[in-house]
Order: C-alpha cells, then structure tokens, then sequence
C-alpha cells in the first residue's frame, strides 16, 4: 500500500473523479470548497501500476480524501460488463490509496461530453483528445452538485 502525505495546506480536502475506459481514464478535481469541478490531463493506459502511479501523483498533489468513478449502468438501471470492470478497477483504488471510492453513475456523460464539444466548434480530432476529461468533470459536477442538496 502507498503512504500519501499532502504536500500543502488546503482548506478543505479535494475529489478526484473518474472516467474510467480501458484505454484512457478522463481525470478531474474539485475546487477546495467543493463546488466545481475542472479538467486534469486524460491518462492514457499503460500498465496497472502506471496508472496507479500517475494517479499517486495527482491524489498527493491535490491533497484528494475521495475518489468518485463514473458507473456505467444501462439505462434500464442494470449492470453490464463495464460496471464489473469498474467494480475491479475500484477495488484497485480502494486498496492502493484507503480512499472511500464512490461509484457514480455515468449515464450518457460521454454522450454529453461529446455534444457539448460539438456545439463549441472542436475538431473531431481534438475532441477525442478532451471527451474523456469533459466526461469526468460532468461525472464529477453532478455528484458535486447531489452532495451540495443533500
């Protein structure tokens, strides 16, 4: 298990969100106060501990005391083959970092992600670039938002 220590003060400790694929993982942070969520880099998929050293690094970086995962449930509200994918890949997190890991659902986010890069004029080729990290932030905006209202 790694030890993580907070390189700096912060007000209130951060939420890094996920958009898990099995090429790439879109990544965002929430602010310190817990009301927005902004883009990190995509991390394109090498190894296991490729990724889960990249993301040490962010998880340090930004101080992050949770970790929110987009879940991919169907749009009849059941599971498929990528949300016992997510469930392994969370397990993964759960034991690499003691973190609560928070399944989310997903539903149409990288749909969504894409429309919205549409809209904004972006190249085919540079959206496939940010979809994965417009994902996450979408993901990660709605829990942010859900956690406000509760």
């Amino acid at each position: 298990m790694l030890e993580l220590k907070p390189c700096c003060e912060v007000f209130k400790l951060r939420i890094l969100g996920l958009d898990y694929g099995e090429r790439r993982i879109g990544l965002a942070i929430s602010d310190e106060l817990g009301i927005t969520a902004q883009g990190l880099p995509t991390l394109i998929r090498k190894t296991k501990n490729h990724d889960i050293d990249i993301l040490a690094g962010h998880i340090q970086r930004y101080a992050v005391e949770k970790i929110v995962i987009g879940y991919p449930v169907r749009l009849d509200g059941s599971e498929g083959i990528q949300c016992q994918k997510v469930n392994r890949f969370a397990s993964i997190l759960e034991q690499s970092f003691s973190l609560p890991v928070v399944k989310w659902s997903e539903t149409l986010s990288t749909k969504e992600a894409e429309e919205i890069l549409i809209r904004s004029g972006v190249s085919w080729r540079k959206r496939k670039d940010k979809v994965d990290q417009l994902a996450a932030c979408i993901i990660l905006q709605t829990y942010l938002d859900a956690a406000d209202k509760a």
